[in-house]
């Protein structure tokens, strides 16, 4: 074992440390809003699945990819791969859905009663428990097709068709229907991350018109402090950043991982790193930017 699989396994397990440090504590304190309020909020709701989904993420990849990289080789078999990418994919499915359900019921709820959206605040408020259910049952049937592409390395399959990638193997009939799987993949994350990106660009529109409208009154009130509108905009904006940040650096270190023949030692494990980046940093990011959540 060199100092490398050493380091490796470290920035893992360090990164289980935090991830699950953040998301628990979000989620207890998800759940004590929950029963010192008289009202459920839906950000609350939305809040604690997420924090269950990036958990998810977290467990499923980082004790793995820690085990890998300190020497213990062929613990999982097949059963033990499928399962263990299928809950890393459905974690990361709901992760990104739940984030990108945050912005649009954030953005419902600041917008103006003058506005189309408006009227549909109470019903999304009643409703949102249904809207994260969905989220869960859409990325469980939808990552049902991982199972049957992956398999474990000490299974006795033709070697032609299978691509080792660390611990488990991918099985590909053809490079064609690799790039297939991983677009038909995508298709629900860049479903997410479109509506995500609209309805953060809509808040800042809207709070920018609103900053525009009192801007007399912060004239009036001389202080250095920056104004809510300013504060608000600016906690969006880090929160949307760093997903989309995120997403894109784990997206194209998978990508190439689908289309190396032989992936790299680094390059799996820094797949894997990034893709439990967003779970890990954004509870911390929720709980430092929001003072009410």
């Amino acid at each position: 074992m060199t100092f490398g699989n050493v380091a490796v396994g470290l920035v893992f397990a360090l990164q289980i440390l935090l991830g699950l440090l953040g998301n628990c504590s979000l989620f207890f304190h998800c759940i004590s809003l929950h029963f010192s309020e008289l009202r459920v909020r839906p950000t609350g709701v939305i809040l604690r699945h997420l924090t269950i989904a990036n958990s998810m993420v977290i467990l499923s990849k980082g004790i793995t990819q820690t085990m890998a990289a300190f020497g213990v080789r062929e613990f999982l078999n097949d059963l033990g791969c499928k399962l263990v990418f299928y809950l890393h994919r459905v974690g990361r499915g709901v992760s990104i859905g739940t984030t990108c359900l945050l912005s649009v019921c954030q953005m419902v709820t600041i917008s103006p009663w003058t506005s189309i959206w408006a009227k549909h605040r109470d019903r999304a408020a009643q409703n949102t428990e249904h809207y994260t259910v969905l989220t869960w049952i859409l990325s469980m049937s939808f990552n049902l097709m991982v199972a049957v592409h992956i398999s474990g390395n000490s299974e006795s399959k033709n070697i032609t068709k299978r691509r080792i990638i660390g611990y488990c193997s991918v099985i590909l009939q053809h490079e064609i229907a690799a790039s297939l799987h991983t677009v038909l993949l995508s298709i629900p994350d860049m479903l997410y991350l479109g509506l995500m990106l609209w309805a953060s660009g809509s808040m800042v529109s809207m709070l920018h018109r609103h900053k525009q409208q009192v801007q007399h009154l912060h004239r009036a009130c001389v202080t250095t402090r920056a104004s809510p509108e300013t504060r608000a905009t600016q906690n969006i904006l880090i929160l949307v950043s760093t997903f989309v940040t995120c997403y894109t650096l784990s997206s194209i270190c998978h990508l190439c991982i689908v289309l190396s023949k032989n992936p790299s030692w680094l390059l799996v494990n820094l797949s894997a790193l990034l893709a439990a980046s967003f779970p890990t940093v954004s509870p911390f990011l929720l709980m430092s930017h929001c003072s009410r959540l």
